[in-house]
């Protein structure tokens, strides 16, 4: 072997040596003030991280909301009411229809049709009117009973006026 090969050789195994006392060597560690500095970024990481997802949530208060206005009670109506049939049954008539057949005391004679409601006022529209009448009939008792009070107030007082210059 020449030299420059042990050389070489001496070189590798140097640093092959070196390499694993450094790795042996333990690291440095870090002071109290790095870690406390540390500890406190992670921890508004973190905090930063809760925020962003808090965004999409609904607020507590409006789940609360949304819970206590829907009782049990209102749950079971809705459920019967959803099963509830909501008109005419699509299916034929289990018996054939009365042709020609007029019914009595039905509006439309049983056809369906309802008879047709002339459009104005209503029949039962004298009742509301009769009792606007009276309503206005008291009202106008009462103004004329303090019309009268007020004209007797009058009177006293030019009296009492009258009184009262007599006396001088």
């Amino acid at each position: 072997m020449t030299n420059a090969k042990k050389q070489a050789e001496e070189i590798a195994q140097l640093k092959k040596e070196l390499a694993e006392v450094k790795a042996a060597v333990p690291k440095p560690q870090k002071s109290s003030a790095e870690l406390e500095r540390e500890n406190r970024e992670w921890m508004d990481q973190m905090h930063q991280m809760r925020e962003r997802r808090m965004n999409f949530t609904t607020p507590p208060s409006v789940v609360r909301d949304m819970a206590g206005g829907v009782t049990e009670a209102d749950c079971a109506d809705l459920r019967r009411a959803s099963h509830r049939p909501t008109g005419p049954s699509p299916m034929a008539p289990s018996s054939p229809p009365d042709v020609g057949v007029r019914r009595g005391g039905v509006a439309g004679g049983g056809t369906g049709w309802a008879r047709e409601i002339p459009p104005g006022a209503s029949h039962h529209q004298r009742y509301v009117d009769a009792q606007l009448d009276a309503a206005d009939a008291r009202d106008k008792a009462e103004r004329m009973k303090q019309e009268a009070q007020l004209k007797a107030i009058d009177r006293l007082d030019a009296l009492h006026a009258t009184l009262v210059e007599q006396k001088k």
